[in-house]
């Protein structure tokens, strides 16, 4: 972070981004801060509920309402239909950016054919490969390598020791925290008799502007075609994308999830942590996914969809889980019951 601090005033805010302002207009805020530990300059939120007993506490400047809690609290006020949403976009104007310092640190080793923009901040150790190109204002942390033809657009941010592999290709504004590797070969094999014959990965990783990837984060390169990541995906820590995967834009996926190959995800989906998605699988756009559910074949229709079996004390899990093994075959023994009965109802009429 660098640059001076900032502040605004509440009248300054609703000029920008909308609402109602409560009490004295001219507060002004400079940073961020939860109800329960804000301080002077500060404006903090409330979206949740259970945080309600901090409000009538909170030594904040101003606070972010919706208009359901507009007279609960004494402090200045901005309401607003989505107060997580408008925290969004004031932590985003009081957030001091990190401006690159532009140039080529020493020990970095940039291969002759290769261009890197001159506005661009190549960090230590960073390898960059022959044909790799490095757009304007981009940041590459240390440790960073990009193979050849790699490419890497405009304002964006790869942390330490992100791995872009070759050939793959990254739009404006990516930002690609620390550990994330794009491009590695997708898990292709075929059995041949006692042992496993790899198939060579020969796509690309094609990823749009304005995505962001969470640390430890893999992206796949396809098979044959290319693994794609439309614009404005977000991708949280730890989520495994495999080959000839296509995301479409602005969609959301929490940590540790798992995708399988030939995956087709819509636009504006939203998939929780942990979720598990087979291979082949097609969803449509605007899908929510509950976390830890299993995606074992296509959704069609956009909707809220949950696979999970809620926990329970120990004795009855042990208990209902017998039942379930045996499942099939009470449903086979109930639908022989409700035949014998339809018989016995036409017998009788």
């Amino acid at each position: 972070m660098n640059g001076s601090v900032v502040s605004y005033s509440l009248r300054e805010l609703i000029a920008r981004f909308g609402g109602e302002v409560v009490g004295d207009p001219e507060v002004r805020v400079s940073r961020v801060a939860t109800l329960e530990n804000a301080g002077p300059e500060t404006i903090a939120f409330l979206a949740n509920p259970r945080y309600l007993r901090h409000l009538a506490t909170t030594k904040a400047a101003a606070v972010i309402l919706s208009p359901t809690e507009r007279d609960l609290a004494q402090t200045a006020r901005i309401v607003h239909e989505q107060p997580y949403l408008y925290f969004a976009r004031v932590s985003t104007l009081l957030a001091s950016p990190r401006t690159p310092v532009p140039g080529i640190h020493t020990t970095a080793t940039v291969h002759s054919e290769a261009h890197v923009d001159s506005s661009a901040e190549i960090g230590p150790y960073v390898v960059i490969g022959r044909g790799a190109r490095v757009g304007q204002g981009s940041v590459i942390g240390p440790g960073a390598t990009l193979g050849e033809n790699a490419r890497v657009g405009r304002d964006c941010h790869l942390h330490a020791h992100v791995a872009i592999y070759a050939e793959c290709l990254l739009g404006d504004r990516v930002i690609a925290h620390a550990g994330v590797v794009i491009g590695a070969d997708g898990f292709g094999i075929a059995f041949d008799g006692d042992r496993w014959v790899k198939v060579p990965q020969v796509g690309r990783v094609r990823i749009a502007d304005d995505v962001e990837i969470g640390a430890n984060t893999t992206i796949d390169r396809g098979a044959i075609d290319d693994t794609v990541i439309e614009d404005g995906v977000k991708l949280d820590n730890q989520i495994q994308i495999a080959h000839n995967v296509h995301i479409g834009a602005h969609t959301a996926i929490a940590a540790c999830t798992g995708i399988a190959g030939s995956v087709r995800i819509g636009r504006h989906c939203r998939i929780g942590g942990a979720v598990g998605i087979a291979g082949h699988v097609t969803i449509a756009d605007h899908v929510e996914v509950s976390g830890h559910t299993s995606i074992t074949k296509s959704i069609d229709k956009p909707g809220v969809y949950s696979g999970v079996y809620p926990f329970e004390p120990n004795r009855d899990w042990r208990r209902n889980a017998v039942q379930l093994r045996h499942l099939a075959e009470i449903a086979k023994r109930v639908a022989a019951l409700e035949d014998g009965l339809a018989q016995i109802r036409r017998s009788q009429s």
